[in-house]
């Protein structure tokens, strides 16, 4: 029986997120290759998340990679080749940048695997691998069940995809262009099965957005949800919207049936010229001044909000910054992922940036470990490099202190009366306060609540 050993990199430059058992999250998409493999070939998976990297023997060997985490897969892949073990990348960075991971990788698959893995693993075994794979968009249909399994036990959260695509094109974002604009939905009995088999005791639905952009779409949420509901699947759970999530009230009334405690929200910033800067055009279309009305519904279902922002846009000034985290702290938004503007291959920003020379970190690929949200790799339009860097280090002081983190608690809880919904915004605020000042200072949210 041949072996196919799986990678998920981790970056070593920063733990960030990944210190925490709350915030780490298994990598779907190597148990969705494992679930495209023939079944007379043995799998397993490497999990840096949890384990540093071992030499184990193999047959072949599949990396996946974000951007922030591709310079290490090259350095693991490394090792393998010494070895004349074939090694293979897919992901989002080998699909946006096939040409450089050509350069340490035997094989390379841009796009989505389930059009080309069975091919892939045919030419291997007939020794007729190729360098480069193609994969086309499938329908949804053609996506299986991630082989959950295979994932390491002490993963506190699973993941479940449910819907690919986005209709949006916002410049900051490459969802669009990894996955395509055309919104595919699976089938909900099938992602019902899924979810049952899944062994985190706390669940995130990795769709972009959860419910889509049509009736259609809508009631295809309502029709899986009801599916959790009857099937009796209760872990409390998460996933990622746009700001229309607060349109229907049997959706969030199903959600909150179901044990929904969070929604991630895209809200990228408080001004218009910042929204139309980022082609956030359904933010705008709502309207700035609309926001707390749907933070507001949100929190009457017992949900909370996870809003990220934008730091360091074309359009800001050090003062608008200041302004944003007033806004912050003043909204209904109840956790915030504030990151810094980076260019990810495969953006608008990315290519825009690169013409005019304001990547600052350009060694590539040992830099492509600074992009990672949390630190600034640009020159920004109306700042210095060093002037972003030190009004990012006064606002984040301000916003990840203990004061604001535990104004942030109580508003929730008062606004959601939900007291799982308050520990989990707060958890995540401290998360993220403990990533941007890692090494710096640490909040321990059970510490802080006494």
């Amino acid at each position: 029986m041949k072996k196919l050993i799986l990678i998920n990199p981790r970056n070593l430059l920063k733990k960030g997120l990944l210190k925490y058992i709350d915030s780490k999250f298994p990598p779907l998409g190597l148990g969705i290759i494992a679930a495209l493999t023939p079944k007379d070939w043995e799998i397993e998976i490497i999990d840096e998340n949890f384990d540093d990297f071992e030499f184990k023997q193999a047959d072949l060997v599949g990396f996946t990679a974000f951007t922030s985490n591709a310079y290490r897969a090259y350095q693991i892949a490394s090792v393998y080749k010494e070895k004349g073990i074939t090694t293979i990348m897919g992901g989002i960075h080998a699909t946006m940048c096939s040409d450089e991971a050509l350069q340490y990788m035997d094989v390379v698959v841009k796009g989505e695997a389930e059009s080309v893995w069975l091919n892939v693993i045919r030419d291997f075994e007939n020794g007729e691998i190729k360098q480069l794979y193609e994969g086309p968009r499938l329908s949804a249909e053609n996506i299986p069940s991630a082989r959950h399994d295979l994932f390491h036990d002490n993963y506190m959260f699973s993941s479940v995809q449910t819907t690919r695509g986005c209709p949006w094109t916002c410049d900051f974002c490459s969802v669009t262009a990894f996955n395509g604009t055309a919104y595919r939905q699976r089938d909900t009995e099938v992602v019902l099965d899924e979810i049952e088999q899944t062994k985190g005791e706390k669940l995130l639905f990795v769709d972009d957005n959860l419910i889509g952009y049509s009736k259609k779409s809508v009631r295809r949420t309502i029709d899986l949800l009801k599916g959790m509901k009857k099937r009796g699947i209760n872990k409390q759970w998460f996933t990622q919207a746009s700001i229309n999530i607060a349109d229907n009230d049997e959706v969030l009334q199903l959600m909150a049936d179901t044990n929904c405690k969070m929604v991630l929200i895209g809200i990228e910033a408080e001004k218009l010229d910042a929204l139309i800067e980022t082609n956030k055009s359904l933010n705008e279309k709502v309207g700035v001044e609309n926001y707390n009305a749907i933070f507001d519904k949100l929190h009457s279902y017992g949900i909370g909000v996870l809003g990220t922002l934008i730091f360091g846009l074309d359009t800001d000034t050090a003062d608008d910054l200041r302004r944003r985290v007033k806004w912050i702290i003043e909204s209904k938004i109840d956790a915030f992922q504030t990151s810094v503007l980076t260019p990810f291959p495969g953006t608008g920003t990315y290519k825009k940036m690169l013409l005019e020379n304001r990547i600052r970190y350009n060694n590539f690929p040992s830099d492509w470990q600074r992009m990672r949200f949390f630190e600034n790799v640009i020159h920004p339009a109306k700042m210095t490099h060093d002037e972003l860097n030190d009004v990012l280090k006064e606002v984040w002081s301000e916003l990840f202190s203990e004061k604001t983190i535990l104004k942030k608690f109580i508003m929730t809880l008062k606004e959601t009366k939900n007291r799982d919904t308050a520990i989990w915004t707060m958890v995540t605020n401290t998360n993220y306060g403990n990533a941007i000042f890692e090494d710096i200072r640490f909040f321990n949210p059970a510490t802080m609540l006494q």
